[in-house]
């Protein structure tokens, strides 16, 4: 492999990880941002439901950009703009500044999602192996070092703009300079007959099951990210401080099955990964739901961390590779913009509906929904398989990269 390769699947790794951090610092100091610009609570769900809602638009948009600008280039422009977003939101001090800032923020970072996992994809291809859960991985590492940045303010009480002023001067200039060495892979322009099949019935049906698993899985994660410590301190007794760890066990929990899944996949196939991390999953919320006390409790979180986190890298990965297999490589780029859509589905479906159905019937019940949603994930298993081979062996095959026009030849 060429050291343009390896440059470029550094690159990327360092913009999964900036934008996990910088996620992680939006989403933990929320209550912060309430306090700053007066932010009711009947008004923060709307703010909250913006950003997925603008984030699928922006991925929305992203599909149709691809046709015509390479995804490194929209990646290397949209993660600038959501860092600065994020300042902007720290700087604010007016509603209306809120809401620009937010809503810059929701279309970057639909555009940044999206075209992160298509480079993510291609390189994946290019490598002839699993890497794919290696980027994630990066991703959860940002937001472990984004969450403990955000502690740190807190603990200080710094203003939101003095936490968030050091991180964007370091990340933006770095994720610019990075961007010197993405590497798109095998891209190719979709002539038109390829163009009207990808925007047919073939691939929506192609897709159907992998958007399912998508929003599950991301219904899962919501759970976790906004009722875990509600749950540990409401319904398992533990005191504030314990009820804020099974969030932080969750997020290392993923970190280290990421950075092995990729190992599974090429020992065994992204199939029985994929199956293994729903079951694991499933385990997780059934401990949750009748643990006796918190640190069972904490136990569940923890089975779900090491379930939940294969599954999402897994299904950008299978859509890309099929929607390749049968359109070609801008048929791809869509895929995966769609899909995309469905992480800011299930992010947006999955705390309302845990809380409805805690609200009315019991939180311990309200977790075995997710459970179920994640064992409906083997039904869809073997939409995972790679065909006519599977990612594995241990070797690469040889692929054609454009590797002499990474972001900067643009």
């Amino acid at each position: 492999m060429t050291d343009v390769l390896r440059r470029g699947r550094a690159s990327l790794a360092f913009s999964f990880f900036a934008q996990g951090a910088t996620f992680a610092l939006l989403v933990t100091r929320i209550p912060a941002i309430q306090d700053r610009y007066g932010v009711s609570d009947g008004l923060l769900p709307v703010f909250l439901a913006a950003v997925p809602i603008l984030a699928g638009v922006g991925s929305v948009t992203t599909e149709q950009l691809v046709r015509r600008v390479r995804p490194s280039r929209l990646l290397r422009w949209s993660q600038p703009v959501v860092l600065l977003a994020l300042l902007g939101v720290g700087a604010g001090g007016e509603m209306a500044e809120l809401g620009a800032a937010l809503a810059c923020f929701g279309l970057a970072v639909g555009a940044l999602d999206a075209s992160m996992n298509m480079l993510g994809v291609s390189l994946q291809r290019t490598y002839g192996r699993s890497i794919m859960l290696s980027f994630h991985a990066a991703y959860s590492l940002g937001g472990i070092v984004g969450a403990s940045l955000a502690w740190v303010g807190a603990h200080w009480h710094l203003a939101l703009w003095v936490s968030y002023l050091p991180v964007v001067a370091v990340l933006l200039p770095a994720a610019l300079l990075g961007s010197r060495w993405y590497v798109d892979g095998d891209q190719g322009p979709v002539d038109g007959r390829e163009e009207q099949r990808d925007g047919g019935g073939v691939v929506f049906k192609l897709l159907l099951p992998l958007c399912l698993v998508m929003s599950f899985a991301y219904i899962g994660d919501s759970t976790v990210s906004n009722w875990s410590a509600k749950y540990l301190q409401d319904t398992l007794g533990s005191s504030e401080q314990l009820a804020t760890v099974p969030y932080n066990v969750y997020m290392v929990t993923t970190l280290l099955g990421r950075t092995i899944g990729d190992f599974g996949v090429r020992r065994f196939g992204a199939v029985v990964v994929v199956r293994l991390g729903a079951l694991v999953a499933a385990l997780g919320f059934a401990v949750v739901a009748v643990a006796p006390g918190a640190w069972v409790g904490m136990l569940g979180f923890t089975l779900l961390g090491l379930g939940l986190c294969v599954l999402v890298p897994q299904t950008f990965a299978a859509a890309g590779r099929h929607a390749f297999e049968s359109h070609g490589p801008g048929a791809s780029d869509a895929a995966i913009a769609r899909l995309n859509i469905f992480n800011y589905v299930g992010f947006l479906v999955g705390s309302p509906l845990v809380g409805a159905l805690g609200d009315a019937w019991s939180y311990r019940g309200a977790m075995l929904v997710p459970m179920v949603l994640v064992l409906v994930t083997l039904v869809y298993a073997r939409s995972f398989e790679a065909q006519p081979d599977r990612y594995g062996g241990g070797h690469e095959r040889p692929r054609t990269a454009d590797v002499g026009r990474g972001s900067n030849g643009l």
